[in-house]
């Protein structure tokens, strides 16, 4: 273990994980590793999924039973934790099942999902391969899916569960040579929403991670004067967000070189019109696109009618004023 690793100290912290179960995808390595390190040394029991495969998703990584995950649960175990090893890939609705079987197996439940795990498989978009945009979409959102969908269940029945989905900068800005990896993360954002939505009733909190860190991730990106990146910068947010004290839910948090904000999707108050042209489209763009005034819907409790509430009541409004 580095000098960056999580300590497991006698003094205890006050925000901590005893008697919950964790999941955390891609825990081998890099900020998973973090997290599932993090959620153990604060008295969690953790399941670390990590099929310990190569960057591109091609190559077997180191595997078996010397492997990213199995080193990972290693070093909890050794420090006084409790861990469990996965290796199945959450690239398939069976290696999904069987990662969140292995909680539930080993464990009894499982209270927290942190989905992290992730291949990159660069091109330009006018090169990009068919293989390569369902491979990176096979991981990173269909995977999200494959963990989701067999665990938030057992999270509202037992009404309780924190989901923490990864995005990233590409999937809310785009980003050149990685068409498969910017749509990937912008489906899960798509997919926590609901999950945010659909668990509220049941206390099942879900959000997004938008984390940049120095890891394998970035193997080929000139790094050198970037400042401070480590996982430990990034790993706290998870870590709140998967702890039973907070409330957030369907919010995105970004968390880069020590910088913590949320992202939000905004939109401009609008213009209303009875009727539209082409002509009246360009007319008003610039009012179209005014943000000067920002408004926003918080996906829960209702943001999704919010939005429609918003418009109807800009048409009632304007109806209203021309029958006056």
């Amino acid at each position: 273990m580095t000098s960056t690793d999580w300590n497991f100290v006698a003094d205890t912290p006050d925000l901590r994980f005893d008697g919950r179960v964790a999941v955390v995808t891609g825990g081998g390595r890099g900020l998973g590793r973090a997290y599932a390190l993090m959620f153990a040394a604060r008295g969690a029991k953790v399941v670390v999924n990590d099929s310990g495969g190569a960057l591109d998703g091609l190559e077997s990584g180191d595997g078996g039973d010397t492997g990213p995950a199995h080193d990972v649960v290693r070093d909890i175990v050794d420090a006084g934790g409790e861990a469990v090893a996965s290796t199945d890939s959450v690239a398939t609705p069976e290696g999904g099942q069987a990662i969140i079987g292995t909680a539930l197996e080993r464990f009894g439940g499982v209270d927290i999902l942190v989905h992290n795990a992730g291949i990159v498989r660069r091109a330009s978009l006018k090169d990009m391969s068919y293989d390569d945009f369902e491979a990176v979409l096979d991981v990173h959102l269909r995977g999200a899916f494959h963990v989701v969908r067999p665990s938030f269940p057992v999270m509202c029945a037992a009404g309780y569960g924190r989901i923490v989905l990864t995005s990233s900068i590409g999937g809310l800005y785009g980003n050149h040579d990685v068409a498969n990896y910017a749509v990937a993360k912008a489906g899960v954002i798509g997919l926590s929403n609901v999950a945010a939505m659909e668990g509220a009733a049941h206390n099942v909190t879900s959000n997004v991670i938008v984390p940049a860190a120095v890891t394998r991730m970035a193997a080929g990106i000139d790094t050198s004067a970037y400042p401070p990146m480590g996982p430990e910068l990034v790993a706290p947010v998870v870590g709140y967000l998967g702890h039973e004290s907070c409330t957030a839910t369907g919010e995105m948090f970004v968390a880069l070189a020590g910088r913590v904000a949320t992202a939000v999707v905004t939109e401009s108050p609008g213009v209303y019109r009875p009727e539209w042209a082409i002509e009246d489209v360009a007319e008003h763009l610039t009012a179209i696109r005014d943000r000067s005034e920002p408004v926003t819907f918080p996906v829960v409790p209702d943001g999704h009618n919010d939005h429609i509430r918003y418009s109807f009541a800009m048409a009632g409004r304007q109806q209203g004023a021309v029958h006056a």
